[in-house]
């Protein structure tokens, strides 16, 4: 191990971004130990050279595996499938058998197409971009309810998405949905979607959800 901090991992994350948090909660699920380093995009750190020699795209999480000859990997999907693919030998929170491998990443993949950047356009037009514009916060606020409505049809008659066991799969949707608060003709969500709402709270009860609920709240204060 070269890093010096006695840890497993080095995750380059930052406090607010949703992606970076799926990671701590896979870590904490299957008890991995994780060093953050908190990189401050608003003084651009992640476009310096010291970051991006790890992450060209110079985008957060980027992990570091010092078990593993400090293998580094980025893109959130593509780090909970390392994760779970050589660290779950168990199964915990994945999965035995091709089918069902391809079934749980197909929703993966919905995640980190569907979920993530409609709900990350809807927040930057409606928090943070300088010009206010209906049509695109129209457009993005219903691209968030079509997600929500897919998520309702597929949990209509289980409790998690695959093999109706919670999963890196069903994690993975957890701190985007920490951000529907947030979100205008967002306020009646639960009712709306009720399956989803449902599956939303078995998964923030789970002990590693409330590890990185608490991490966060503290690295927003700080």
């Amino acid at each position: 191990m070269s890093a010096d901090h006695g840890k497993q991992f080095t995750i380059y994350m930052h406090a607010g971004g949703p992606n970076p948090w799926k990671v701590i909660i896979v870590f904490e699920e299957l008890g991995l130990t994780y060093h953050m380093i908190f990189v401050d995009t608003s003084k651009q750190e992640h476009r310096l050279a010291s970051y991006t020699d790890k992450n060209p795209n110079g985008r957060l999480p980027t992990i570091i595996d010092h078990k593993n000859n400090d293998f580094t990997i980025w893109e959130s999907g593509a780090i909970l499938m390392y994760l779970v693919g050589k660290y779950d030998k168990e199964h915990k929170i994945s999965f035995s058998g091709f089918d069902t491998i391809a079934t749980a990443n197909q929703y993966l993949m919905f995640q980190m197409s569907g979920q993530g950047p409609y709900f990350g356009q809807a927040i930057w037009f409606t928090k943070y971009h300088a010009e206010k514009i209906p049509s695109a916060i129209a457009r993005y606020d219903a691209e968030i309810r079509r997600v929500l409505g897919v998520l309702e049809v597929i949990l209509a008659d289980k409790e998690y998405l695959v093999e109706d066991r919670v999963s890196y799969v069903d994690l993975a949707f957890v701190p985007w949905n920490w951000l529907l608060k947030w979100l205008p003709n967002s306020a009646d969500w639960e009712k709306d979607f009720p399956k989803v709402a449902e599956w939303d709270g078995r998964l923030n009860a789970r002990e590693s959800v409330k590890k990185a609920r608490e991490i966060r709240a503290d690295a927003l204060k700080a």
